[in-house]
């Protein structure tokens, strides 16, 4: 494995949205073309309903923008985790996993579950699992997943 850039996670602000609808369109594209549900309009509007200038980080790699994530409160308590979008040169270097990491420690620390919902044969659903998420619930489309705190 390389060895991780520099990251950090910082609030995203509205110069942010467009570089993550950009970014939702690279990254899962494939999939959803695979599942017969890619449309570019839907795509972003989805991105537009989920950005959070409260809940959403981009995630800057050597200072350059690298991805983006959201972390918000969810309805049945916990976290809910959104929009986790990892740029394609940066990914399979650990990269993802380091700042998976760093996000479930903090809701280890707060005691708090975290949820998600990732896509019906995703490579990333193999990477949740890896990191303790569990699938609770699945569709034709979707399927989701949840986390306990670790101990």
């Amino acid at each position: 494995m390389n060895s991780l850039p520099a990251w950090t996670l910082e609030p995203a602000g509205p110069k942010d949205l467009d570089p993550i609808s950009d970014l939702k369109d690279q990254v899962m594209r494939a999939d959803l073309e695979r599942l017969g549900r890619w449309d570019p309009e839907r795509s972003r509007r989805r991105v537009r309903h989920a950005f959070s200038t409260r809940y959403t980080s981009v995630l800057l790699v050597d200072g350059a923008f690298g991805g983006s994530v959201t972390i918000r409160p969810d309805e049945r308590g916990g976290r809910r985790l959104e929009m986790f979008y990892l740029a394609p040169h940066l990914q399979g270097r650990g990269l993802g996993s380091a700042v998976l990491r760093h996000l479930l420690a903090d809701a280890d620390a707060a005691g708090e579950p975290v949820h998600l919902t990732v896509l019906r044969g995703s490579a990333a659903q193999r990477l949740y699992e890896r990191h303790g998420f569990e699938v609770v619930d699945e569709d034709p489309i979707d399927v989701t997943m949840h986390r306990e705190p670790a101990r």
